[in-house]
């Protein structure tokens, strides 16, 4: 049995979690032997049962016991410590965009990751969201512990509404519909426009998660292609009139993968011949918080007449609070809300909780705007050394997270991408950007992660790997 001290400054509790998980590492206690009864231990120790209870339940949390009912409680026949995730090597990587995606998220094997599409944790304030945790668990969740909101909660709506305000966008907290990250939000919107052989435009290159979910839904995706302005309009005017498209998927700012933005007067031309082919425009605006220039969105020069818009909070506080709203016509957010109701029921309140006490602190605004000038240098930067190792440029976006680059000496870039991993290196090539899965020269960089010395060193060698 156990020696328990009353008076030290460690609570019984622990002593006794302490106790039996030395006991067990020291094999007094082996895998499959059951414990003592818990009214046999609270009595042999003089301690109480809520206490034993609460041990007990501790240690079966932890992985140490095994609760038998009827019977018990058992020490883990197969011990067994913190589960790791397998470290998997990038060197059996396939280029192909959602297999792509998820083993990178899987691999922590390269050491230099310019294919990444994220910011880096460094570069967000952890010490808001940790300040935010600790705020809210002093804080009652509400009268019940159940379902929130279809729509999601109501102060993040609200807060969501003064944003949008300053972004010229009118909208009331029924047109807000919260949802668990912009790919989330992506699903729902697609679901609602689209049936299986409907024609959709789609930004080429564009945002390879999207138009993998747009596909696995059946649609025909057409691509429009991207300059430095925008997309081409002759060619949407084109695919517009021959296609008949449902909607126009579009990323208008800092665009993934290339980093350019809308031109004023594309924005204006692309809702034009919205409405006059008559398709609704969806407005992936991630990076809103990341520009360093006033520009107005599709859905403020619309007013969500046309214009399904739709951003999160990964890239200005963190891609793991999973927070991300739509913004539409009331009677298109009615419907959409439905969707949500089918498919996930609602979104998790207390991420939006968490994402509503960021916000509402002080320091948020701050910090958005050192991000914002912090990528905007790191644009800057990685830019003139893409050109120095003898890259050109597809535009100089002066902000955000991208730079869409290629080598003049190379005709296909998924070559390139896989001998980078050779040397450590983490590309993305540019037919994961593509609708048809085409090669293409070109290359994606975050430019947040393309700081490192081996980078450029593999680059200004490419002239050597051969070209054509």
């Amino acid at each position: 049995m156990l020696t328990l001290d009353p008076h030290a400054p460690t609570p019984l509790v622990l002593q006794i979690v302490g106790g039996i998980k030395a006991l067990i590492a020291e094999r007094k206690l082996r895998p499959g032997a059951k414990l003592w009864s818990i009214r046999q231990f609270a009595e042999t120790h003089g301690v109480s049962v809520s206490t034993v209870v609460e041990a007990y339940d501790r240690l079966v949390a932890e992985g140490h016991l095994v609760p038998r009912q009827g019977a018990g409680f058992y020490v883990r026949a197969v011990a067994h410590g913190p589960y790791r995730e397998e470290n998997r090597s990038l060197r059996n990587v396939r280029f192909d965009p959602l297999w792509f995606v998820r083993r990178v998220w899987e691999s922590h094997a390269a050491e230099v990751t310019p294919g990444f599409g994220w910011v880096p944790d460094a570069w967000l304030d952890g010490e808001a969201v940790r300040r935010a945790l600790r705020s809210l668990a002093g804080k009652p969740v509400g009268p019940t512990l159940g379902y929130g909101h279809p729509k999601g909660l109501l102060a993040l709506r609200l807060k969501i509404c003064d944003w949008l305000a300053e972004q010229e966008i009118a909208a009331a907290p029924d047109q807000v519909l919260l949802t668990t990250g912009a790919s989330h939000a992506l699903e729902l919107v697609s679901q609602y426009l689209l049936r299986p052989g409907d024609a959709v435009l789609v930004d080429e290159p564009g945002y390879s998660v999207m138009m993998f979910n747009l596909r696995a839904r059946g649609a025909r995706l057409l691509g429009v292609p991207w300059t430095p302005a925008g997309p081409d309009l002759q060619a949407l005017e084109k695919l517009a009139a021959e296609h008949r498209p449902r909607a126009f998927f579009t990323n208008p700012r800092l665009h993934n993968p290339s980093g350019a933005s809308y031109a004023a007067a594309t924005a204006h031309r692309v809702l034009q011949l919205a409405d006059r082919h008559d398709f609704v425009v969806v407005e992936n605006d991630v990076c809103a918080d990341l520009d360093t220039q006033s520009r107005r969105s599709l859905a403020c020069l619309d007013q969500l007449e046309r214009v399904i818009y739709l951003t999160s909070f990964s890239k200005s506080i963190s891609p793991r609070l999973r927070v991300g709203f739509v913004v539409a016509h009331p009677d298109a957010v009615e419907d959409l809300t439905q969707i949500k109701m089918m498919t996930g029921l609602t979104s998790p309140e207390l991420s939006e909780r968490l994402a509503h006490e960021i916000l509402t602190e002080g320091r948020h605004r701050k910090q958005v705007r050192a991000l914002r000038n912090r990528l905007a240098a790191a644009q800057e930067q990685t830019c003139r050394r893409l050109e120095q190792a003898g890259l050109v440029l597809f535009d100089t976006p002066r902000a955000g997270l991208f730079a869409w680059a290629r080598h003049p000496g190379h005709a296909d870039s998924a070559p390139l991408c896989y001998a980078a991993i050779e040397s450590d290196l983490l590309l993305a090539p540019g037919h994961l950007f593509m609708t048809e899965d085409q090669p293409t020269p070109w290359m994606r960089f975050n430019v947040a992660f393309s700081d490192q010395a081996a980078l450029y060193r593999f680059l200004e060698n490419l002239e050597r790997r051969g070209g054509r």
